[in-house]
């Protein structure tokens, strides 16, 4: 991002990481007043990363962290998606739980907050996990978090040449991506019952 040159006595340069478009420092601010520890949810290529963040003044101290990578072991495959960054959501919870992490505030980064976007997704799989936050339940749909628009898609494309390039993961898996839901259940019930 470039910006433009400015000139004058009473001219401030911006911190490097608000030059860079990385860190927006008032809604930062806002965050850590709350003086409860953050959620930060982050999608990469392949993974959804969870992170129960406090603020400290010599540097922000992680208290509990989740991969996606970590579902493989209860035979979820990982995608950067919906049911994923809930289940994630979930497994965070259970680790920040046992650092006395009760309640938290989230955050999404320079990410625009919209229904359905993946960092409420796994929002609201903390709290179902058990712990706190004031998450307006209408910013996220149930069946969307279950997968539900995955499996109706890959009805449609049933027998379709399409069908096997786009959900090649889940068939390698064993996994009919038509039975996701069920599939997410499934994993969803045994890592709430490990918390």
């Amino acid at each position: 991002m470039i910006m433009a040159k400015a000139t004058g006595p009473t001219y401030n340069v911006p911190f490097k990481r608000r030059r860079r478009g990385l860190t927006n420092y008032k809604k930062r601010v806002a965050l850590v007043k709350s003086g409860k520890p953050r959620m930060v949810v982050r999608k990469t290529g392949k993974h959804v990363i969870v992170q129960f963040v406090e603020f400290s003044n010599e540097g922000d101290k992680t208290l509990a962290s989740a991969n996606s990578k970590e579902l493989e072991a209860h035979k979820w495959v990982v995608q950067n998606n919906l049911p994923t960054a809930y289940l994630t959501g979930i497994l965070a919870a259970n680790k920040a739980k046992k650092a006395k992490v009760n309640e938290f505030v989230l955050d999404i980064g320079l990410k625009t907050a919209t229904k359905n976007a993946l960092p409420f997704a796994a929002a609201k799989g903390a709290v179902d996990a058990g712990l706190k936050t004031s998450l307006n339940p209408e910013l996220i749909d149930e069946s969307r978090v279950k997968g539900e628009h995955i499996a109706a898609y890959a009805e449609s494309l049933k027998g379709k040449p399409d069908y096997d390039k786009r959900f090649s993961r889940y068939i390698k898996a064993g996994i009919a991506p038509e039975k996701l839901a069920e599939k997410f259940n499934e994993v969803k019930q045994a890592l709430l019952k490990s918390s």
